[in-house]
């Protein structure tokens, strides 16, 4: 584990500056922050999301080595060790919140705390996962951010199928042990997809099965692939893209990052713009806000990437109008 002081020059924190700061705003409190990351330390995209929240903090007068000091963990989503030990010594700090990053995490620290407010980020079921009891009144000592609604896999379909026409199976790839909440998606999947094409479910449980599920899937005639929002499919995008690439499997995918991997299209919120968005319930509640009484929120900023550098490897003709819709198009 890096250093407090060397994950944040990661993340282009300028820790040098802080002891200076914290001696000139030695009457100021200093509120304590934890975040626990479903990410390698190296990660540019979690050191990315981590700087968005920092940013939004900074807007709201939140500065590292002033008011606020950040302790920082992360753990891939295999690493189920970690992930509770890292959860174990933010509880042990005594910190009046943390930022928790995805659907495993959050339940590690509840695990361990029932009073320390959390905020969640990429949970996609917290209701279903029993984080919370309710969107509008959570009733507990999380509440957060959900990454996108369920319908959002019928969408899925609808644009593999408008970039793809010729798909007629579609696999929903995921992890069950990172996505315990799969039958969120996954029935609406099902339903989206029983109009025209067959839905198949394919959970994999560990990186060495990728290759086994994806080549299967696309020895199958006229089929295609789901990425489900996970922890673990985030963790291994450059894998599984590079996999639907060489299997020449169509596939869709949540992230953009997933999209500039190579990955056909992708569609889903704008991750950085939660983390963003979390800074303002991080505010809320260091000035005495009770999670219980703040309600979930759903995205507000999608994305749709359209990489056709993919397509025509493909061989496929990326219709105009999805084209037009595109946020961004990579050539």
């Amino acid at each position: 584990m890096s250093t407090r002081r060397e994950f944040l020059a990661l993340v282009g924190g300028a820790a040098v500056t802080w002891p200076i700061a914290a001696r000139a705003q030695q009457g100021e409190r200093m509120s304590r922050i934890g975040v626990l990351m479903a990410h390698a330390e190296t990660d540019p995209e979690g050191h990315a999301e981590v700087a968005a929240f920092r940013d939004g903090l900074q807007k709201l007068g939140w500065i590292e080595g002033r008011n606020i000091r950040i302790e920082y963990r992360s753990a891939t989503p295999a690493n189920a060790e970690a992930r509770h030990r890292f959860a174990k010594e933010l509880v042990a700090l005594h910190l009046d919140l943390v930022l928790s990053h995805g659907t495993p995490t959050t339940a590690t620290l509840l695990q361990q705390t029932r009073t320390i407010p959390i905020i969640f980020l990429n949970v996609s079921d917290p209701v279903g996962s029993g984080f919370v009891g309710s969107f509008p009144r959570p009733g507990s000592n999380a509440t957060g951010f959900i990454p996108m609604e369920p319908t959002m896999a019928g969408k899925w379909v609808e644009l593999l199928r408008e970039i793809a026409p010729h798909v007629a199976k579609s696999a929903l790839l995921f992890n069950p042990e990172t996505a315990p909440y799969a039958e969120y998606y996954l029935n609406p999947f099902k339903a989206a997809a029983s109009l025209a094409v067959e839905a198949i479910a394919a959970p994999v449980r560990d990186a060495s099965e990728l290759e086994t599920v994806i080549a299967a899937q696309a020895r199958l005639p006229n089929s295609g692939l789901v990425v489900m929002p996970d922890t673990f499919t985030s963790a291994h995008r450059t894998q599984i893209t590079a996999l639907a690439t060489r299997y020449r499997l169509p596939a869709i995918y949540p992230f953009r990052f997933f999209a500039e991997l190579g990955g056909l299209l992708s569609y889903g919120n704008d991750r950085r713009d939660v983390f963003r968005r979390a800074a303002s319930y991080a505010d809320r509640i260091l000035k005495g806000a009770k999670p219980s009484e703040l309600p979930v929120q759903a995205p507000v900023k999608f994305e749709l990437v359209v990489n056709l550098k993919t397509a025509k490897a493909l061989g496929l003709d990326v219709p105009p109008t999805l084209l037009a819709r595109a946020d961004e198009v990579i050539e």
